[in-house]
C-alpha cells in the first residue's frame, strides 16, 4: 500500500510564474549529447534566483513539484523519443515521503514516455540540509525507482566528502569554482584528480560543470573526466534546446588521444 504524504496536501496555486531552461550535457565518450538538465528561470528568462528567492515554505512543495512536472513535460515535448537523460534540481526539504512525493514525477514521465532510467534528480551540497539522513532515504528510494541521483556543486558548501560517504549518488558535479581557471592552478587540478580517483573507486560518474573555455576543457579530459557541462560547449535556451558548439573540438581532441 501506498504510504500517505502528509506534507502533500491539497495543490495551492504558486503567486508567480516560472519557465524551464535547458542546457546539454556533453560526453566525451560517444562526442555526443548525454542530456540535458532543466533550470528554473522566471517567465521572460530571469535568473533563476529571482524565481527562488520567491519561494517561501508555505509553497516549497507545491514549487517543487511544478517544477519537475514542467521539465518533464516540456523536455518530452523537445527530446521527441531520442535516449537522452534528462536532469532535474530538487529540493530536498520539500520531500516528506519520498514514495508518495515523487507521484507526480511518475505520472508526468508516464505522459512524456521517458524511461524511469533517464530521469536523473540533482540535490546541492550548497544549501545546508536539515536533515542528512532523510536525504539518504530519499536517494534510496529514488534508486529503487531506477532514477539516476547526483550531487550537484560537490567541492563546495556544507558536508563534501562526508555526504558523498553517506549518500554515494550515481554522479558528482563538481563544482565550477574549483573547475575555473583549473589550467592555471596546480592546487585545482590536483584536487579534481582526488576526486576523479575517489569517484572511479566508488563507481560514480563525474561531471565538470561550468566549462567555458578550451584551456579548461583540456585540463579535465586530460584528467579523465568525460561528461561536461557549461558555456563553453552551450548556453541555457529558455523552453528550447539550444545548439552544440565545439562539438567539432570534441571529436578532435578526442582523436588525437
Amino acid at each position: 500500500m501506498q504510504k500517505a504524504c502528509v506534507g502533500c496536501g491539497g495543490d495551492v496555486a504558486l503567486p508567480f510564474e516560472f519557465k524551464m531552461a535547458f542546457q546539454p550535457i556533453v560526453d566525451l565518450r560517444t562526442d555526443a549529447v548525454w542530456g540535458y538538465e532543466a533550470l528554473v528561470r522566471g517567465a521572460n528568462g530571469e535568473s533563476a534566483f529571482s524565481v527562488l528567492n520567491q519561494v517561501t515554505d508555505d509553497v516549497r512543495y507545491q514549487f517543487d513539484q511544478a517544477a519537475r512536472v514542467m521539465a518533464i513535460e516540456t523536455a518530452g515535448g523537445l527530446f521527441e523519443g531520442r535516449d537522452l537523460r534528462l536532469s532535474i534540481n530538487f529540493m530536498p526539504n520539500a520531500v516528506y515521503e519520498p514514495s508518495a512525493c515523487i507521484q507526480k514525477s511518475l505520472a508526468a514521465a508516464k505522459r512524456a514516455g521517458f524511461p524511469h532510467r533517464n530521469l536523473m534528480f540533482e540535490f546541492t551540497e550548497n544549501e545546508r540540509m536539515a536533515d542528512p539522513a532523510h536525504v539518504q532515504r530519499i536517494v534510496e528510494a529514488y534508486r529503487k525507482f531506477g532514477f539516476w541521483t547526483a550531487l550537484d556543486d560537490f567541492g563546495a558548501g556544507y558536508a563534501g566528502l562526508g555526504l558523498l560517504a553517506r549518500l554515494q549518488p550515481d554522479l558528482i558535479k563538481i563544482d565550477m569554482e574549483l573547475l575555473r581557471d583549473i589550467h592555471q592552478s596546480r592546487a585545482k587540478q590536483a584536487i579534481v584528480a582526488g576526486i576523479v580517483g575517489i569517484a572511479r573507486t566508488l563507481d560514480i560518474h563525474v561531471l565538470a560543470e561550468g566549462v567555458e573555455c578550451a584551456e579548461e576543457f583540456a585540463v579535465l579530459r586530460a584528467a579523465g573526466i568525460s561528461l561536461f557541462q557549461g558555456y563553453y560547449f552551450a548556453k541555457p535556451a529558455l523552453m528550447a534546446l539550444p545548439p552544440i558548439l565545439n562539438c567539432g573540438k570534441i571529436a578532435a581532441v578526442r582523436s588525437a588521444i
